[in-house]
């Protein structure tokens, strides 16, 4: 499987995705759901990228609803960091409005905000596939920083229908994801 020349096609189709849109919203709708009765106060999630889905305004609405609900520990959102010493990512605090600034990948992250250690994590799938495997763009960020989170969150990809790979294959580095959600619902665990 050359997956360069897979992650290319499925971030082109992606883009071009007439409906990319009403998935998105669909998604949204999926996301809300999913975290309601969910424990999590911190949670990790991206700053999306070449048609990522966009997490962040349905996690901003769960972070207003527990401030409705005055829960006694406040719900915070963290954004990726890149350690370019370790070749992994820190999160810290995101809030709209925060001052943010570009990292070395032109990827805008929060400035100067508190360092979280989120007990979820949302990760971008550019494809996903059984066993809850997913596709990233290949730099292997995310699977070293799992590697070394202790205790190490509980991690849902995030993507659209079209990037399920029937047919992938992890590599032996590969760390599967504890769930899969896309625009139909969830996908993993079945």
């Amino acid at each position: 499987m050359d997956k360069q020349a897979l992650r290319r096609r499925l971030v082109a189709e992606r883009l071009a995705l007439p409906d990319r849109l009403a998935r998105a919203d669909a998604l949204q709708q999926v996301l809300r759901f999913w975290l309601v009765g969910r424990a999590d106060t911190l949670i990790g999630a991206y700053w999306p990228i070449k048609g990522e889905f966009d997490p962040l305004p349905a996690l901003h609405r769960w972070k207003e609803d527990g401030e409705l609900m005055d829960e006694p520990q406040r719900r915070r959102i963290g954004l990726p960091v890149i350690d370019k010493q370790h070749r992994t990512l820190t999160f810290h605090a995101w809030y709209p409005g925060c001052p943010m600034e570009e990292d070395a990948y032109g990827i805008p992250k929060p400035k100067d905000t508190e360092l979280l250690h989120p007990t979820l994590l949302f990760v971008p799938c550019v494809g996903y596939g059984p066993g809850g495997y997913r596709l990233g763009y290949g730099g292997g960020f995310y699977d070293r920083t799992l590697a070394t989170l202790q205790p190490r969150p509980f991690t849902v990809g995030l993507g659209y229908t079209h990037g399920w790979l029937d047919d992938f294959t992890p590599e032996v580095h590969d760390l599967p994801l504890d769930a899969i959600l896309n625009d139909n619902g969830v996908v993993w665990p079945l």
